[in-house]
C-alpha cells in the first residue's frame, strides 16, 4: 500500500463523510485528530477515571463483562482485566480480511475515540491514528464477529496490535510482529485501563467500513450496468424509445429516471440505432424485458443503495460504546453496538446486486442467441461450428449469477444465542457485509463479459457504426481484448475488461463519449 501524504482526514470535528472513509481505507490518506476533539476526550477521561475510584461498582469499569457484568474487580487487577479482554476476544480464525477493510474499521473506531463520549485517554486516540498514518494494519481474519456487541473479533484483533502483541502488515504489506512494527514507527504500544477494552472493540465498524466501500464500488458498477445495457439494445437493434424522458415521469421513480437518463444519452446520435427506426425497416411491436425494463431493474438498484447511504450516513453521526460516556456526564449501558441498521441494509443491497447481474447476463445470452439476437452470428462465433466465440463466457456469467442468488439470502434474519445467552439476539451483519463484498465482484464480472460481448456484437454490425458513448467504451475494450475472429485463449479478456470495469475506466469512457 502506498501511503499517501497529500490527503489529510480530520478525525473529531464532524462527522465523516464516505469519501474520507474510502481515501483512508483504500487509498493511504492520513488522519489528524481536531484539537477540540482531544480536549473532549480528555474531559470524560476524567469523569472515568472518579468512577474508577469509586467502590460502587460501574460496568466496564470495575466490573467484568458480558455474562461477568456483576463481577467487581479489584484497582490491582483492572490492567490485567483490559489486557484478558482484548487478548481473549482477538478470537478471529480463516483467511485474513482484507487491507482496506481493516484500515475503513480502524478509522472508523477512531472516530467513535474522538467524540469524547467513550471515557478512552487521548494517548489511546493518538495511537489509532499514529498506526493508520504508518500504514500498520493488523492481521484480522474472517470469522468471528456475530455483528453485535459490535464486531468484537476484527475490533479486537486491532486493539491487540495496538497493545503491540499479535502479527500486523507494515505499509509495504510485509507481515511481522505487531511490536517490531510499532517500534519501527516510534508508536509506543499502549497499556489499557479501566473501560478502554471495551470501548475499542464495543463498534459495529467492520460492517460500516465494508458498507461504506461497498457503497462506493456499488455506485460505479450501476453507472457501469446503464453502459452495458445500452450497449447491448444497440447491438442487439433494439429501441431507445422506451427510455423516454416523459414515459419515465409517468411512474416517478428516481433511480429509474436516472438510468432511463443515461440510456438515452449513450444511445445518442447512434446511426446503429436509427437504421431500424423507420417501422417499415422494423416490425417489431417491443423488446424483451431484460433491453426494455433496464431502467426499472438499473433504477430499483439505485433507490436501495440511496436508502443504504442514508442509514450509512447516520451510523458515521453515532457514537457506538457500551457503556457510554453522555454529553450531561452519565455512564449508561445502551445496546446502540447492535448491529441491526446495518445488516439489514448490507442484506438489502446484495438483493439488488443479484438482480441487476441477472438481467445483465440475459442481456448477454439474447446477443449469442441467432434466435433472438437480430441478425447476430450463433455465439458471435468467426466459423460457426469450428469456433464456439463467447459461448462458454455467458456459462461463467450464467454460474456466477447463480451464486449471486445464494449469497441475496440475507444473514440479518439468523441469530445464534451468545455468552451464556446474555447476548442472546444477535446482527449477523459482518457475515452480511463479507457476502456483500464477493457479490459486488461477480456483478463486475458479469457486466464485463455483457460489455465484451456486446462490444464484439457491435463490432460484427459493421460498415454500421455505434454512437459516440457506446464507441468509445468499445474501443477501449479493444486497447485490452481482441475482437471477432478465430477462438483464442478467452480468459484473459475477460480478466482484463473486468479491471476496466471495476476501475470505472468503462463509465468514464461512455460518460466522456455522451458528453462530446
Amino acid at each position: 500500500m502506498t501511503v499517501s501524504t497529500e490527503t489529510v482526514v480530520i478525525v473529531g470535528a464532524a462527522p465523516l463523510e464516505p469519501a474520507q472513509v474510502v481515501a483512508v481505507a483504500r487509498h493511504g490518506a492520513r488522519v489528524e485528530i481536531a484539537a477540540a476533539a482531544l480536549d473532549a476526550v480528555a474531559r470524560t477521561r476524567a469523569l472515568v477515571e472518579g468512577l474508577a475510584d469509586d467502590p460502587e461498582p460501574h460496568y466496564g469499569i470495575s466490573t467484568g463483562f458480558g455474562a461477568l457484568a456483576t463481577t467487581f474487580i479489584a484497582p490491582e487487577r483492572r490492567v490485567q482485566l483490559q489486557a484478558s479482554l482484548i487478548r481473549s476476544h482477538a478470537a478471529g480464525t480463516g483467511p485474513e480480511v482484507e487491507r482496506e477493510v481493516v484500515r475503513a474499521l480502524m478509522l472508523l473506531r477512531l472516530q467513535t475515540l474522538a467524540t469524547g463520549h467513550t471515557g478512552v485517554r487521548p494517548v489511546v486516540v493518538e495511537t489509532y491514528a499514529a498506526m493508520l498514518n504508518a500504514g500498520i494494519t493488523p492481521i484480522v481474519r474472517e470469522y468471528g464477529s456475530l455483528g453485535c456487541s459490535g464486531d468484537l473479533a476484527p475490533l479486537s484483533h486491532v486493539a491487540l496490535a495496538a497493545m503491540g502483541e499479535g502479527r500486523v502488515r507494515d505499509a509495504g504489506g510485509e507481515e511481522l510482529d505487531a511490536a517490531e512494527a510499532l517500534a519501527a514507527a516510534s508508536v509506543s504500544p499502549l497499556v489499557l485501563r479501566e473501560k478502554e477494552g471495551l470501548a475499542l472493540i464495543n463498534g459495529t465498524d467492520g460492517m460500516l467500513g465494508m458498507l461504506l466501500l461497498a457503497l462506493h464500488d456499488l455506485s460505479v458498477l450501476l453507472d457501469t450496468a446503464d453502459v452495458a445495457a445500452a450497449m447491448s439494445v444497440e447491438s442487439q437493434l433494439g429501441t431507445d424509445a422506451v427510455f423516454a424522458a416523459d414515459l419515465h415521469a409517468l411512474r416517478p421513480q428516481v433511480g429509474q429516471a436516472t438510468s432511463a437518463a443515461n440510456l438515452r444519452a449513450f444511445l445518442a446520435g447512434s446511426p446503429i440505432v436509427a437504421s431500424h427506426r423507420d417501422p417499415s425497416v422494423c416490425t417489431r411491436v417491443q423488446d424483451a424485458y431484460s433491453l426494455r425494463c433496464s431502467p426499472q431493474v438499473h433504477g430499483a438498484a439505485r433507490d436501495t443503495a440511496d436508502h443504504a447511504r442514508l442509514i450509512a450516513s447516520r451510523e458515521l453521526a453515532a457514537a457506538v460504546d457500551n457503556p457510554v460516556i453522555t454529553d450531561d456526564g452519565r455512564v449508561e449501558s445502551n445496546g446502540n453496538f447492535h448491529g441491526a441498521p446495518v445488516a439489514y441494509v448490507l442484506d438489502f443491497l446484495a438483493i439488488a446486486v443479484a438482480d441487476v447481474a441477472s438481467i445483465s447476463e440475459r442481456r448477454t445470452d439474447r446477443a449469442l442467441d441467432p434466435a433472438r439476437s437480430n441478425g447476430l452470428p450463433p455465439f458471435l462465433a468467426h466459423e460457426v461450428g469450428v469456433d464456439s466465440g463467447l459461448m462458454i463466457a455467458q456459462y461463467a456469467a450464467a454460474g456466477i449469477v447463480s451464486e449471486l442468488k445464494r449469497l441475496a439470502v440475507p444473514a440479518s434474519v439468523d441469530s445464534i444465542p451468545s455468552s451464556a445467552m446474555q447476548e442472546d439476539h444477535v446482527s449477523m451483519g459482518w457475515a452480511a457485509a463479507r457476502k456483500l463484498r464477493r457479490a459486488l465482484d461477480g456483478l463486475s464480472r458479469v457486466l464485463a463479459i455483457e460489455v465484451l460481448t456486446a462490444a464484439r456484437a457491435l463490432d460484427l454490425r459493421a460498415p454500421l457504426e455505434p454512437g459516440a458513448a457506446t464507441r468509445d467504451v468499445r474501443a477501449l475494450v479493444r486497447t485490452v481484448a481482441g475482437g471477432p475472429g478465430p477462438d483464442r485463449f478467452l480468459s484473459p479478456d475477460m480478466e482484463a475488461v473486468t479491471a476496466l470495469v471495476a476501475s470505472g475506466a468503462v463509465a468514464d469512457a461512455a460518460f466522456a463519449g455522451a458528453a462530446r
